[in-house]
């Protein structure tokens, strides 16, 4: 006979839930892909309100068309850039940012509920269900800060605030983090009922961090378009810093708001992070996992789209394989984080 914990054991699905946690990592990599497009194509204030649930249907009608167009007018970027536009070229920037919140609505969904039928079923392996709560939560919050982000920009602004925007990317690739890092875990469990969770190393928070950090300027230089400031590389026009660029006061708002420092700092903060999944990769190769290759592969990788994208005058083809590459980078360190940080499994008597 089964004693209580093998015959808990014997009802959870480890396997089941790691392959569901890959397949909402899969969804997130596509939100931001999404993202991508809808912040290069300025489509991001073309929905106005925030309607989480019958936001879901969009325009039907020509009427109901003419009253989203009527709202997007009233914002100052229509008044900015937009007049003379066309309810054709509307509808156009609309689909983007519709596709978007209804790929985060989708996501929502995908995580929620497959979540409460394997909490019902008592398919969650014990110390889980409040990892996989948080991470509900922080999605939850994540929409939350998605509309705060377009708020930033219906009424002074022509854009939205590029601090916002980078706390909404941060806390989506956050998401993403933590998903694959739990399906880790649980794929580790399906192998052995007694695998202990992972544990993040000083290598692994070392590589994240700075990965983080880069993706942080990422966005600041999307969010300000910084990227159209200067396309030659490794020069920035013809030094490796441009001289007589207008600086603001105090000196460190810089390094956050003035468009040329931005794109300077994700220029050569690129080789410091590259340096920490460098290190990431060979603790990951000695741990026996060919992760780290991977990792070798997408930094290299990233750094190329990187230049590319300038090079290109920020041609929104490569500049979307740029931050999709970011995403994928992302699931490779920590894949390769969580494989150094493997433990032994924790045997019972």
């Amino acid at each position: 006979m089964l004693q209580p914990s093998a015959a808990f054991l014997s009802r959870t699905r480890p396997r089941a839930l790691a392959l569901w946690l890959f397949i909402v990592a899969g969804l997130i990599v596509a939100m931001v892909v999404v993202g991508g497009i809808t912040r290069l194509t300025e489509s991001g204030l073309s929905i106005t309100q925030w309607k989480p649930i019958s936001g879901i249907i969009p325009p039907l009608t020509e009427a109901q068309w003419q009253a989203e167009f009527a709202g997007y007018k009233r914002i100052p970027e229509y008044a900015a850039f937009n007049q003379g536009m066309t309810l054709a070229g509307f509808k156009a920037i609309f689909f983007w940012e519709y596709a978007h919140r209804l790929l985060g609505r989708v996501i929502g969904l995908a995580f929620a509920l497959p979540l409460i039928w394997f909490a019902i079923r008592r398919r969650i392996p014990s110390g889980y269900g409040w990892r996989l709560t948080a991470i509900l939560a922080l999605g939850g919050l994540q929409g939350a800060i998605g509309w705060w982000m377009v708020a930033s920009g219906l009424s002074v602004r022509t854009d939205v605030s590029h601090v916002r925007l980078a706390i909404h990317l941060l806390t989506a690739l956050t998401l993403l983090a933590g998903i694959v890092w739990t399906g880790l875990d649980l794929a580790a469990r399906d192998r052995d009922p007694l695998a202990a969770p992972a544990r993040l190393t000083t290598v692994g928070i070392a590589a994240l961090a700075l990965l983080f950090v880069q993706i942080c300027w990422g966005a600041f230089t999307a969010g300000l378009d910084a990227g159209y400031a200067f396309s030659s590389w490794p020069l920035m026009g013809d030094s490796l810093f441009p001289s007589g660029v207008p600086m603001v006061s105090p000196a460190w708002q810089n390094a956050v708001d003035n468009p040329v420092v931005v794109q300077f700092i994700h220029r050569w903060w690129a080789f410091v992070a590259a340096a920490g999944l460098v290190w990431l990769s060979v603790a990951a190769t000695r741990a026996g996992s060919r992760a780290g290759f991977v990792v070798i592969a997408l930094v290299t990788l990233q750094i190329l789209l990187g230049i590319a994208t300038l090079a290109s005058g920020v041609q929104i083809v490569v500049a979307v394989a740029h931050q999709a590459n970011a995403a994928l980078l992302l699931i490779a360190a920590v894949t390769a984080a969580h494989a150094v940080g493997r433990r032994p499994a924790l045997r019972l008597a």
